[in-house]
């Protein structure tokens, strides 16, 4: 392993700010790994601490394919991990929205160019994402619909889901985007949490990284399959929203499988606590995604549930 940073920036404050790189393999660019690039994305972090960890063992043991380039980068925004603040900590902008960068621009611009040289030109990209939403997800293999998407390969990671994601147009500013316009198969995973580590999830991420990397040559460590992944679009993904706020009391969670009608949450009166409405499911499916906070506010998502067809 070698051992790098890909970004050196001087601050006037404290330490500089520097973005670590660990490389495996003498060969090509074969394939990027990204974590944490927003402060809170604390499971993110976890699990790519996880692969250098598992790389490194594999690589004594001489089972990294010596042909291929593997690059991890743990963490982008190390400066907003020290504090949690999710975004920028100067300015409170999000480096994942700056991409393809610029290297005269703003810090956060500067950052995102020079990850983006960095990364660019790998055959394979793969990010470890997080959600806008307060709330958890089922592990799943996320892929804009850009024209250049490899779900094929997708499957290779054996996680439940498979997500092909319609880009709105201001995600042509995200890394997973800006990779594959510029020819390589990006992928994005979502471990199931953001700002708590949940060591199962986490595992079963790692793991399901190192299963692509199998598949594809990279290392020889052979492994259970995973899952037949479930592959569905946008339309297929049902939102449940609350009509009241209040307590949240949730009756079921992530990956749980309902049926139309079944009760999915109750909203409690913070004061008296008696239930004020209740959420039940509009469709018959698996719960994708919940919220995870205890104050719910009217008409936020609760829920969102894949849809299957009937």
């Amino acid at each position: 392993m070698k051992q790098c940073d890909i970004f050196t920036m001087k601050s006037p404050f404290r330490d500089d700010y520097r973005i670590p790189g660990f490389y495996f393999g003498n060969g090509d660019k074969t394939v990027a790994i990204i974590g944490a690039m927003r402060g809170n994305e604390v499971q993110q972090l976890f699990v790519c601490s996880q692969l250098v960890k598992n790389l490194l063992a594999l690589e004594g043991e001489g089972k990294i394919n010596p042909n291929v380039g593997i690059l991890v980068i743990p963490t982008v925004n190390p400066y907003s991990l020290n504090i949690h603040k999710r975004f920028w900590a100067m300015d409170n902008t999000d480096i994942n929205r700056m991409f393809p960068g610029y290297d005269q621009g703003e810090t956060t611009q500067r950052i995102a160019a020079a990850l983006f040289e960095t990364v660019r030109g790998y055959e394979y990209g793969i990010q470890l994402s997080s959600y806008y939403l307060n709330g958890n997800f089922v592990p799943h293999v996320r892929v804009m619909d850009t024209g250049y998407q490899d779900l094929e390969s997708a499957k290779s990671f054996g996680l439940p889901f498979i997500y092909e994601y319609e880009p709105k147009p201001y995600d042509t500013t995200l890394l997973n985007y800006n990779w594959q316009i510029f020819d390589t198969k990006a992928f994005s995973i979502y471990s199931g949490s953001t700002d708590v580590i949940n060591k199962d999830l986490a595992k079963q991420t790692w793991l399901s990284i190192l299963r692509f990397l199998h598949a594809k040559g990279i290392i020889d460590k052979p492994m259970h399959g995973g899952m037949v992944p479930f592959k569905f679009r946008n339309e297929m993904l049902s939102t449940v929203v609350s009509r009241q706020s209040g307590i949240l009391y949730p009756k079921c969670d992530v990956a749980q499988n309902v049926k139309k009608g079944d009760l999915l949450a109750e909203v409690l009166s913070p004061y008296m606590g008696e239930t004020i409405d209740s959420i039940y499911s509009p469709v018959t499916g698996t719960v994708f995604f919940a919220h995870h906070t205890p104050l719910i506010h009217q008409h936020s998502r609760i829920f969102q549930i894949v849809e299957y067809p009937e």
